[in-house]
């Protein structure tokens, strides 16, 4: 079976491109394994730890099922049930866990504490979600892309709206590293961090990938396979901002105008949760204070026949229990 060179998956960073493959290819084999009701109970007895600073409906279910699937016991641990940062160091919780379970998963904060949580531990440590990087939303959106056009090399992916955290990262890191086509659609201000930009051209000029940042939907979308959008607002950010990204990002938004530009060969894509419609507390009240009926994206789009949302957040499932196959 493939394993990574390190028992790690911290950021696509660390990855080379036949590492990434090899996972997408794993995930392949586990689902069709899973789809045709074959045990793969590779990892009975062990115990995983799931850290979650920030929740999620999405990768605590992912972690879960994919444990149990390969016969693991898992741990969940809410900020309430840890106490990790607080009254305990990072390295100590990490030197305490490492010496109980075989596996870690954290889903929080900075990027520091996933890599600290692996340096001090001496066990495999994944990223459900810092900041900084999303790694493991990026392979189910790769596998997802690749069952629907045969590969990734090539494929031209439009990420649409607030660039700068971590889908906008981990989207650029993965594009370039498969030799993706890459363009963040944007204002300029909400473009990705310049550094990472440059670390990001630099792999591309060794896998073929382009890297573009253009904010003008008529120049950026014709021509896309993939069409990908995030909510405006980040979890752990204030209320406060809602005003001004709904000012800035709305022409960002994807609707049906903007998909035909695209073309009737692009897909929708969207790591969910979001806000397409009124049937959330959040929608409700954006609609009631801005009048707004949807936000990143129409229904019309979400519900549509280019949108695979739903089969992306399957993927999560099938890609995590890959990560940590190929890890432990």
């Amino acid at each position: 079976m493939f394993h990574l060179r390190e028992p790690k998956f911290l950021k696509l960073l660390d990855l080379t491109p036949e590492e990434i493959t090899g996972l997408l290819d794993l995930a392949d084999d586990l689902k069709a394994k899973k789809k045709a009701g074959t045990p793969h109970a590779l990892y009975t007895g062990k115990n995983i730890a799931l850290i979650f600073e920030k929740t999620s409906t999405r990768t605590r279910c992912s972690f879960e099922v994919a444990a149990h699937d390969l016969g693991m016991n898992c741990t969940y641990l809410d900020p309430s049930g840890s106490q990790i940062g607080k009254k305990e160091s990072i390295a100590d919780t990490a030197r305490v866990l490492g010496r109980m379970f075989d596996g870690i998963e954290y889903r929080g904060y900075g990027q520091e504490i996933v890599e600290d949580l692996y340096r001090y531990s001496g066990i495999p440590v994944w990223n459900g979600l810092t900041n900084e990087f999303h790694p493991t939303q990026i392979l189910a959106d790769f596998l997802t892309a690749r069952e629907r056009f045969g590969s990734l090399a090539g494929l031209k992916l439009v990420y649409m709206g607030d660039a700068r955290y971590n889908m906008g990262n981990s989207l650029m890191v993965g594009c370039a590293k498969m030799g993706m086509r890459f363009v963040a659609c944007a204002p300029e201000k909400y473009m990705p961090n310049a550094e990472l930009v440059e670390t990001c051209r630099s792999i591309a000029a060794e896998t073929g990938a382009v890297l573009e940042f253009e904010p003008d939907l008529n120049k950026a979308l014709p021509g896309a396979h993939v069409v990908y959008t995030d909510v405006w607002v980040s979890m752990g950010e204030s209320d406060s901002v809602w005003e001004e990204r709904i000012r800035d990002l709305f022409p960002y938004r994807v609707t049906a105008e903007a998909m035909a530009l695209a073309g009737p060969q692009c897909v929708f894509m969207h790591c969910l949760p979001s806000f397409h419609d009124l049937n959330t507390t959040i929608g409700k009240t954006i609609h009631d204070k801005f009048g707004l009926d949807c936000m990143e994206v129409t229904d019309e789009v979400f519900e549509g026949p280019q949108s695979v949302v739903f089969d992306e957040a399957e993927n999560r499932m099938h890609t995590i229990k890959a990560v940590m196959a190929a890890t432990l």
